[in-house]
């Protein structure tokens, strides 16, 4: 079977790792994290970067930074994934959803606009599936109103909005290093910022906030979200060449958009005049007039060998939010047409231009 998305490793990481185990740095101290943190957060254009155990981590602690009250409220897309309603809620403050852009996937501004409120104090903007956020609209709306930025990044590693990288836009901006990522750590994330309070106050909370000097004495409640030195190792050595890997996701976005534009049952992913998206995953929707589901054409591909993922499920229709008494009656239009009627093809960078004409061509027959 063509696998989904095969993380690729090359022989930096294997040195860096080494490196790790003939020291004994191999926990959440060494080299290898602070340069990590400073390359990304170099790379992103940031100030300063917190690495973290994952994505979620870094979004947990990236909304508690922002020291949110009960009641306060944050806008937050409905077609994402569920760690960032969870990170809301863990903070106990109320995410507010709205629907998506009907061809970037990503939130709709106006819907954000639509749901402000007195008690809203953050926007929580996801770039998704590698293509960014309108950002430019939306930043203005933050900073009209003094609201909190938490740029969920995770899916777009090396994305621009006009020319400036994606997680370079919120007070607080997180991505994660998942197996799948186009730079990873196996497990992990990090927090970029140019603010050094938030840094520094990341920094205690991924550290179950011991405090200098006193350490057993607890002002606040932290997190065991600490990433360790064999993972910064890897990380940095992805780091190092991930304009390559950017660029070789762009090939294979590229590639499969030519071999499907033919084909009229598919909407197939944009790229925004003012944007640059890396494809980190390469998402097909079946037009409405077709009757097929995501499913059923998942399982005719999966009949010849080729694996595909689903695309999020909306958070309104969520069972665990439901018997929570969250978003009942709620409607997300695109996101729900999105849930139902959209996968992902084969995207990993192990991915070869064969490969991507083998599964063209079987989507292309599955659909005929």
């Amino acid at each position: 079977m063509i696998p989904v998305n095969e993380p690729t490793v090359g022989e930096r990481e294997v040195e860096y790792v080494s490196e790790c185990l003939r020291t004994g740095w191999i926990s959440s101290a060494g080299r290898f994290l602070e340069a990590f943190e400073q390359a990304w957060a170099a790379y992103c254009g940031r100030d300063f970067g917190v690495a973290v155990s994952s994505g979620s981590a870094a979004l947990d602690v990236a909304v508690r930074c922002c020291r949110l009250d009960e009641g306060d409220e944050v806008i937050v897309p409905a077609f994402t994934i569920i760690s960032c309603v969870q990170s809301i809620l863990s903070a106990g403050a109320t995410p507010v959803l709205v629907d998506c852009d009907p061809e970037t996937w990503c939130m709709d501004i106006g819907d954000v606009e639509r749901k402000l409120t007195s008690r809203t104090r953050a926007i929580m903007p996801v770039h998704i599936y590698g293509h960014p956020v309108d950002m430019e609209p939306l930043m203005e709306l933050a900073s009209s109103r003094g609201l909190r930025v938490i740029e969920d990044a995770a899916e777009a590693h090396g994305g621009e909005y006009r020319g400036r990288r994606c997680g370079s836009f919120g007070d607080a901006s997180c991505f994660s290093f998942y197996a799948n990522k186009i730079v990873t750590t196996g497990e992990g994330g990090m927090i970029v910022t140019d603010d050094e309070g938030i840094a520094e106050h990341a920094r205690s909370l991924r550290n179950l906030c011991f405090q200098a000097g006193r350490r057993f004495i607890h002002e606040e409640l932290g997190f065991n979200y600490r990433m360790t030195n064999v993972q910064a190792a890897i990380g940095l050595a992805q780091v190092e060449r991930v304009e390559t890997t950017v660029a070789h996701k762009r090939d294979i976005g590229r590639a499969y958009t030519e071999a499907l534009s033919g084909v009229a049952a598919l909407q197939l992913p944009v790229e925004r005049s003012w944007a640059r998206n890396v494809y980190w995953m390469y998402g097909v929707v079946l037009r409405d007039d077709v009757d097929l589901n995501a499913d059923e054409l998942a399982q005719r591909l999966k009949a010849h060998g080729v694996g595909t993922r689903p695309f999020f499920v909306g958070m309104h229709e969520q069972p665990v939010f439901a018997r929570a008494g969250l978003f009942l009656g709620e409607r997300h239009p695109v996101t729900e047409r999105l849930s139902r009627r959209g996968l992902y093809l084969p995207s990993g960078t192990a991915l070869t231009e064969d490969d991507v004409a083998t599964v063209s061509a079987w989507v292309r027959e599955v659909l005929a």
